[in-house]
């Protein structure tokens, strides 16, 4: 029989395994054609999520579960989950149920009798959602693809199952800043967008704030796209021009009218506006420098403490 994966990345959710693993069973149950193994990427969780995993992995071989020595988030946690993924069929979920496995039959039918070569999952709705991070969120995905090669659908989840041969050009992506929702668009391959509604945690508390998905947007931006760089150089271009207009304004006033140039205020708001717009433009360029920093130091995706696999891949 064929193996299905289940990649589910783990951080303090305690709360939430217990259903999440009743739901799989019960899916899995009804899907008697297929073998699986449930591989949980414990995330350096400060509560009890290890050891429920722990608990899950004696009760059911299936389960299987990577430990990382502290938390190093959740592009590597799915990294790792690739690496180490033995399925001819991966799926890659969150643990809040947030992204329903009840879907898992449909998916699976549509990838093999449909002949994709991944199933993604899309919210048409955001119900439960406070209204400004669903705006913010529609925005970022108008902005991202208009300015970037990746394709990243409004409303995609991460929740995605995949062939092997799509899961092998991930995981040979090495890249130590990852974006997994471009990196899933950048490598292309056959996708099938599965519609669904959004559903709410099951328990426990969303571990992403207003500000962290801000800055997971930022990175998704400076990762696949060079356009923040051809602003900067924009910004320089016209502010050159603008001031070699302006000399030329400033030297014909003085030599026909003989007036001298007066307006220290003026003078002082225009300096400001100009050092505002440099900074701007070094800190574009900042940001660029610090990804190609930590790219050239190959550090690893993440640090296994504990983990029932024989070889855990990096």
């Amino acid at each position: 029989m064929e193996l299905v994966s289940l990649i589910v990345p783990c951080y303090n959710e305690q709360e939430s395994l217990p259903y999440l693993y009743e739901e799989l069973c019960r899916v899995m149950t009804s899907l008697s054609d297929y073998e699986f193994e449930i591989l949980f990427i414990n995330d350096g969780s400060k509560d009890d999520t290890l050891k429920l995993i722990r608990a899950l992995s004696k009760r059911d071989e299936r389960v299987k579960y990577i430990s990382f020595s502290r938390n190093f988030g959740k592009e590597a946690a799915m990294y790792a989950g690739f690496c180490n993924a033995k399925g001819d069929y991966t799926a890659v979920m969150d643990a809040d149920m947030q992204d329903p496995p009840s879907l898992l039959p449909e998916m699976l039918r549509i990838i093999k009798e449909e002949n994709y070569d991944s199933v993604a999952t899309r919210r048409v709705s955001r119900e439960g959602e406070p209204p400004i991070r669903s705006f913010f969120a529609r925005q970022f995905y108008k902005l991202i693809n208009k300015i970037s090669d990746a394709d990243i659908v409004d409303g995609a989840r991460d929740f995605r199952l995949m062939k092997k041969q799509m899961v092998d050009a991930i995981v040979s992506m090495t890249e130590y800043n990852r974006f997994s929702k471009g990196i899933f668009g950048w490598i292309g391959f056959k996708t099938y967008w599965l519609p669904y509604e959004n559903v709410e945690r099951v328990a426990g508390e969303t571990k992403w704030s207003f500000w962290k998905l801000f800055i997971y947007a930022l990175n998704g931006i400076i990762n696949f796209s060079q356009v923040p760089l051809y602003i900067a150089s924009c910004f320089g271009i016209m502010l050159t021009i603008v001031a070699a207009i302006m000399i030329i304004f400033i030297i014909l006033r003085r030599l026909i009218m003989g007036d001298p140039v007066q307006g220290w205020a003026s003078t002082a708001c225009i300096i400001i506006f100009i050092g505002g717009v440099q900074l701007f433009c070094m800190g574009i360029i900042g940001q660029y420098l610090a990804k190609t920093y930590l790219e050239v130091k190959q550090r690893p995706q993440y640090i296994v403490a504990e983990s029932n696999i024989e070889k855990t891949e990096k």
